[in-house]
C-alpha cells in the first residue's frame, strides 16, 4: 500500500522541479535579452553623442539631395545664394537637432545592433548554423548600408517628381524635420528592403524555407516585390518603385541560387555519409 502512494507523493515534487526549470530558463532568456538590450543603448547613446557633436556636418549632408533639386530662385522669394529648410516654429531647430542625433546614432550602432540581436538567436540553433554567424552580421551589415547609399542617390529623383507634379505654382520649402522624416524613412525602407535575401537564405538554412519553393512562386514574384516596395517607400512614386523593386527581385534569383546550393552540399554530405557506412 505504502508502495502505491509513494509516487503519488512524488509526482507534485517532480512537475514542481519542471516548473522551476522552466522558469529559471525563461528569467534567464530575459536577462540575456536585458542585457543585450543595455548593450545596444549604450551604444545608440554613443552614436547619438557622436551625431550631436558632427551635427553641422551630417545636416548639411542630408539637406544636399534637396538643394540638388529646389531651387530657391524660382519661388520668387531672395533668400541668398543659399539652400535653406523653411522653419516655422521655434522649437523645430531643438528637435531637428535630436532627430538627428536619434537616426545618426542608430546608424553608427548597426553593426552592434544586429550583433546583438543574432547573438540573441543564436542559442537556440544547431551547432551547424551557429558557423554563419559572422557571415549573416556582416552581409546584413553590408546590404542596409548599400540599400541607404541608394535610397540617399534615389531621394532627388523621387523628390523632383513629386515637386514637379503640383505644377510651377507652388513654390517648394520643406520644413527641416518633415524633409528629414521623409529622407530617413526612405534609407529605412530600402536598408530594410535590402535585407530581403538574408532572411530568405536563413529561413532555407534552418530548413522552414525550400528552394523548391521559391522556384513555384517565382511566377508570382515580381508583381509582389512591386507590391512590397509600394508599402515600404513613403513617396510611392514610379522611380522608387522601380529603383527598390529591381533589386528585390536579383535578391530572390539570388536567394533561390543559394538555396539550390545548400540543398546540394546537403544531398553530397548525407550521400557521403551512407557511402562511408556501407564501407565499414
Amino acid at each position: 500500500m505504502n508502495d502505491d502512494i509513494k509516487p503519488q507523493t512524488d509526482e507534485p515534487e517532480i512537475a514542481s522541479q519542471r516548473i522551476e526549470k522552466s522558469r529559471m530558463g525563461f528569467l534567464q532568456h530575459l536577462n540575456e535579452l536585458r542585457r543585450r538590450l543595455l548593450i545596444i543603448s549604450a551604444t545608440i547613446l554613443a552614436g547619438g553623442i557622436v551625431a550631436w557633436i558632427f551635427y553641422h556636418q551630417i545636416l548639411d549632408f542630408l539637406v544636399k539631395p534637396y538643394c540638388d533639386v529646389v531651387d530657391p530662385a524660382a519661388s520668387g522669394i531672395e533668400l541668398g545664394q543659399e539652400c535653406l529648410l523653411l522653419v516655422t516654429d521655434p522649437l523645430e531647430p531643438l528637435s531637428v537637432r535630436f532627430m538627428i542625433a536619434i537616426y545618426a546614432g542608430i546608424a553608427l550602432a548597426m553593426p552592434m545592433i544586429l550583433y546583438q540581436l543574432w547573438r540573441f538567436v543564436v542559442p537556440g540553433l544547431y551547432k551547424k548554423e551557429r558557423n554563419y554567424t559572422t557571415a549573416f552580421v556582416v552581409a546584413a551589415v553590408l546590404l542596409f548600408a548599400a540599400g541607404v547609399i541608394l535610397a540617399f542617390f534615389t531621394v532627388p529623383r523621387a523628390l523632383d517628381f513629386l515637386t514637379s507634379i503640383g505644377g510651377d505654382d507652388l513654390a517648394n520649402f520643406f520644413s527641416p524635420k518633415k524633409y528629414l522624416d521623409f529622407l530617413v524613412k526612405m534609407m529605412i525602407a530600402f536598408g530594410l528592403g535590402f535585407e530581403f535575401p538574408v532572411v530568405l537564405v536563413f529561413l532555407q538554412l534552418i530548413g522552414i524555407l525550400k528552394y523548391k519553393t521559391l522556384n513555384k512562386f517565382r511566377p508570382y514574384a515580381v508583381v509582389g516585390l512591386v507590391i512590397l516596395a509600394a508599402i515600404l517607400t513613403p513617396s510611392g512614386d514610379p522611380v522608387t518603385l522601380i529603383v527598390l523593386s529591381v533589386p528585390l527581385y536579383i535578391f530572390y534569383e539570388v536567394s533561390f541560387l543559394i538555396g539550390w546550393l545548400i540543398q546540394r552540399k546537403r544531398v553530397d554530405l548525407d550521400s557521403g555519409s551512407k557511402k562511408s557506412r556501407a564501407k565499414i
